[in-house]
């Protein structure tokens, strides 16, 4: 079996990877990244939107940090108590809660949705930056593997004729398309819930501390009340956050924890890896029985906190940019996907500046193309997971 996840694209070792073909594929995959950021703003008829991700809504939060070390054995709360995490404190956060999708679609269409959070850190002895991002979706890893696998795809994904585009590939890279896009497409298809009952995971790893690595889940807590969706309703997980906001009493959190990367308990198809393995493959799951989440934080919603439209568009995540020296993203994808994520953020930007509201929601009416099927309604699944920005 693992012979046959190599083939798609899984990689065991150094020997399997291409460092030196890296920075080649991460200005192409710049390229095209843009490319499918216009594509879409254009067959909407649309200013540019977030390169993916385009429809969402943002609020205020807050995010606490607890006492990790509390009930815990010494050494476990040792490896827990890193950067951000060392000490407990409050801290000002804004959120996004968005569709993962680069059009903007129904919320009723099968995606895979987002939530994304910005910690302001106390300024007052801490290096810049002073802030820390989260980008998290609510699937347990991300279906492109790495920047080969991220390459063939948005190949793909931009390519005027997708039986075409995927047949001028390499073997290879058909073969990891097909499973990015299966993987992309098992986990739109999952059941629909509002936003604030979702769990949402990192996907991709993280440095924590000198010597740990990690990776993120927010957790809703179990009373989190919202009302049941009305499907009638293109807007019903924004329009059902913005009523939570304003009308409930008791806000919506969740219990945002950490897993530790430990080798010597995880193991893939019964074996166990080394730590690059873990690292450098972002479609390859961090099985929780082995390596348990701990939580060492809370985020909670604040009442009537929603952003204007014009505070929205001007919002952006950056977990590369806005992170502490014991926070960096690390593995293949992370250096892949962080220039594609700047370009998409810089173009939109600078339509913004002279676009006012870029990203309002035009409707799911606006639509001037029909609706893709099959192969390229897979397509459409695997867009979803390209980038948080």
């Amino acid at each position: 079996m693992v012979l046959v996840t190599k083939w798609f694209g899984v990689t065991e070792s150094d020997a399997d990877r291409s460092p030196a073909r890296e920075k080649a594929d991460i200005e192409e995959i710049v390229e095209k990244s843009l490319l499918m950021q216009s594509d879409a703003a254009a067959k909407q008829h649309r200013p540019l939107c977030r390169g993916t991700h385009a429809k969402g809504v943002c609020a205020r939060a807050q995010f606490e940090v607890v006492d990790v070390a509390a009930e815990r054995p010494p050494a476990l709360a040792s490896r827990l108590a890193k950067g951000i995490f060392a000490n407990p404190g409050v801290y000002s956060a804004v959120v996004r809660f968005a569709n993962a999708d680069a059009s903007i679609n129904s919320d009723f269409k099968p995606d895979v949705r987002s939530l994304s959070f910005s910690v302001e850190l106390a300024p007052e002895g801490m290096a810049k930056p002073c802030r820390q991002d989260f980008s998290m979706q609510n699937a347990t890893t991300l279906p492109i593997n790495d920047s080969p696998a991220f390459l063939a795809t948005i190949k793909l994904l931009t390519s005027s004729n997708p039986i075409l585009g995927l047949w001028s590939l390499p073997f290879r890279d058909k073969l990891r398309v097909v499973r990015t896009l299966a993987l992309a497409e098992k986990q739109a298809r999952q059941t629909i819930k509002p936003y604030q009952q979702l769990r949402y995971w990192s996907t991709v790893p993280f440095r924590h501390g000198p010597s740990d690595v990690v990776k993120y889940s927010a957790t809703p807590f179990s009373d989190n009340p919202a009302r049941p969706l009305q499907k009638s309703n293109p807007k019903g997980l924004q329009d059902e956050l913005i009523r939570h906001l304003k009308e409930d009493e008791q806000m919506s959190g969740f219990d945002v924890a950490v897993q530790l990367l430990d080798t010597d308990k995880m193991t893939y198809w019964g074996k166990h890896r080394d730590a690059d393995f873990w690292i450098e493959n972002a479609s390859v799951e961090w099985n929780e029985a082995q390596a348990a989440f701990h939580t060492v934080a809370r985020l909670t919603l604040l009442p009537n906190s929603q952003l204007s439209p014009e505070e929205s568009d001007a919002i952006y995540f950056d977990v590369t940019a806005h992170s502490t020296p014991d926070s960096t993203p690390v593995g293949s994808i992370n250096r892949a996907r962080w220039p594609a994520e700047v370009a998409s953020r810089n173009a939109r930007m600078h339509a913004y500046g002279r676009v006012a509201g870029e990203c309002r929601d035009v409707g799911i009416e606006s639509r001037h193309y029909p609706e893709r099927r099959s192969l390229n309604e897979a397509i459409s699944s695997g867009n979803r997971s390209l980038s948080q920005e």
